[in-house]
């Protein structure tokens, strides 16, 4: 079976109270505090959010990528679609990717549905021509049709899963990664999705998916990793993953 992605050591490492950017001036002000301050510098302390993963997906795979909350499983999907660059280690991803990360991402909040729809075409290499025939589809699975012309700001959240996900399950990807894109909408909404997450599987797409409704991925998934405090821990069938995820939920047994 031909390699689609191949995670080699694979890990991010933050800082702990790490501040994002400031402004100028702030900067400036620290910068002059550390020179001239009198204080012992302060170590700073670390944790790594992924450490040493190492996995191959197969061309075609649809796998679980399951643990509990803080596991580091977006983490490492992040570092899988290059959103997110690694402290240690490599991915090679070998095809087209199309990643539904977080709600709305990729979306411009002042564009309306339908220039978000050819805009996220762009960034996913579609062409405007591409996205033109496939803008029906999109808009009929959304459900958003009433309101493709409105700014994507004053769209719910069950709006913005419905168009996102419509997007990305109708562009031509080679691997599809979904990050509790299921966790918001209806189960008619549900359905609708794995129904077509199962024709892009038997169009011979790569899928991981992050989900904790374990009821979605039985049918779906046939292997599943398992990642808890960053490690990966299990890489096997869904079912041992899936026992494994359960097993740690419920604590220690008394």
């Amino acid at each position: 079976m031909a390699i689609a992605i191949h995670a080699s050591g694979l890990g991010k490492r933050y800082k702990v109270g790490a501040r994002g950017p400031t402004r100028a001036h702030e900067a400036i002000e620290r910068t002059f505090r550390r020179l001239f301050s009198a204080s012992t510098p302060q170590p700073v302390e670390t944790f790594w959010a992924v450490e040493n993963c190492c996995f191959d997906v197969g061309q075609g795979e649809v796998i679980a990528l399951l643990g509990p909350n803080g596991a580091g499983k977006s983490v490492l999907l992040k570092m899988l679609s290059g959103v997110v660059k690694p402290t240690a280690g490599e991915a090679l991803i070998r095809g087209r990717m199309t990643a539904l990360l977080e709600l709305g991402s990729g979306f411009h909040p002042e564009m309306t549905g339908r220039e978000n729809v050819f805009f996220n075409g762009a960034i996913l290499g579609m062409r405007r021509a591409e996205m033109q025939r496939k803008l029906d589809r999109i808009v009929d699975f959304s459900g958003v049709g009433e309101f493709l012309d409105m700014p994507v700001k004053h769209y719910s959240s069950g709006m913005y899963l419905r168009l996102a996900f419509a997007i990305a399950a109708h562009v031509q990807s080679d691997i599809l990664l979904i990050d509790e894109m299921l966790a918001v909408g209806d189960a008619a909404f549900h359905e609708k999705c794995l129904h077509r997450i199962r024709e892009i599987a038997g169009q011979g797409a790569t899928i991981l998916i992050v989900s904790h409704e374990l009821s979605l991925l039985s049918g779906l998934c046939t292997r599943g990793l398992y990642l808890d405090h960053g490690r990966l821990l299990i890489d096997g069938s869904l079912e041992e993953a899936t026992a494994r995820y359960r097993r740690d939920l419920a604590g220690p047994q008394t």
